[in-house]
């Protein structure tokens, strides 16, 4: 691991920068370790997003790289400059392209780039971000900050081709959203194998060697625990897991005790960043270690593509579909999550 002289700076702020709430919330340890375990899994429950997941076997044969892809996106649009984040939303939605089938219970098409699937992943992670910020990290933010926090989950939906409009405000109308997805989540022999081998995925992320097995165990025990204590009940009976309150309750303590350890040191956040996400440690090394970027400026969407030269994923989905009419796209491909999204020197 570099140290502080070497770590490359970004090229400008990108889109949220030191004074968001995003980066104060983000940047605690629970938000790409505990936060993104809790949102893979409940994103599992929507049954047109476990059918592509399925069908392109990328949680199944390639875990690790499907987890550091992830996180390494995740990270991009939170840390990232402008042109990584406008480069990133592109190749996601040409990756995206390629996902499309059929879900089996209701026979009817799934399109990965679909708005709705696309506003469903958006969500879970925000929102789950921001849960696992509050109850394993410092607690709950001021209303003002909870209020930027939402503003700010709409400016990051504008990279995905997700309806702005569509985007909660608050937490009331993130609850509203929960409840009118809950009648359309299912939970079927797939979903609760999916949802048990993510429940149990923080090991992967761990060199595997006997030196490093005690902590894997520990860590894949504890993160288990810890994203289960967060699920509501009906939810955990819908994916066959099941755990007591004591248990909740334990948990939360030794994990908030944990995060509030590693959140002290830059170096231990840097060093579990580095072992766990190879891929997005360059995103949040020149953010933990404070170093400027060239170009110390926050864009906007709409100032950064115009300014670029790129068009919006609303945009360019339309373009795709409009392709796909005409057959000069395939009607469904198989992405397994194994292509790049960003290409770090």
């Amino acid at each position: 691991m570099s140290n502080h002289d070497t770590v490359v700076p970004h090229e400008d702020y990108g889109f949220f920068g030191p004074d968001s709430v995003s980066w104060k919330v983000f940047l605690y340890p629970t938000a790409l370790s505990i936060g993104f375990q809790r949102t893979v899994v409940t994103e599992m429950y929507e049954p047109f997003l476990l059918a592509s997941v399925n069908d392109t076997g990328a949680v199944s044969k390639r875990p690790a790289l499907r987890y550091d892809r992830t996180l390494q996106y995740m990270a991009t649009v939170t840390f990232g400059d402008s042109v990584s984040v406008l480069k990133a939303s592109d190749i996601l939605v040409k990756i995206h392209s390629k996902i499309t089938g059929t879900e089996p219970i209701s026979g009817l098409r799934y399109d990965a780039n679909d708005p709705e699937a696309q506003l469903w992943i958006h969500l879970t992670a925000w929102h789950s971000v921001l849960y696992t910020y509050e109850k394993f990290g410092p607690g709950k933010l001021s209303p003002e900050e909870e209020r930027q926090y939402w503003v700010e989950c709409a400016r990051a939906a504008q990279f995905q081709t997700i309806d702005i409009a569509d985007v909660p405000c608050s937490r009331a109308e993130m609850r509203a959203y929960y409840a009118r997805m809950r009648p359309i989540l299912t939970a079927t022999e797939a979903t609760q194998q999916h949802v048990e081998q993510l429940l149990d995925s923080a090991s992967t992320l761990l060199p595997d060697s006997a030196l490093w097995w005690p902590v894997a165990k520990l860590t894949q025990t504890l993160f288990r625990k810890g994203t289960i204590a967060t699920l509501p009940r009906w939810m955990r009976k819908m994916g066959g897991v099941h755990q007591s309150p004591v248990t909740d309750a334990l948990v939360t303590v030794l994990l908030r005790a944990t995060f509030r350890l590693v959140a002290q040191s830059v170096a231990a956040q840097r060093f579990l960043i580095h072992t766990a996400s190879p891929l997005t440690a360059p995103i949040t090394d020149p953010i933990l270690c404070a170093v400027a970027p060239k170009n110390p400026v926050v864009w906007t969407p709409e100032a950064a593509r115009a300014h670029h030269g790129t068009v919006r994923p609303t945009d360019q989905y339309a373009q795709i579909r409009a392709a796909r009419a005409e057959k000069t796209l395939p009607e469904h491909a198989a992405a397994d999550g194994s292509a790049p999204l960003l290409p770090f020197a």
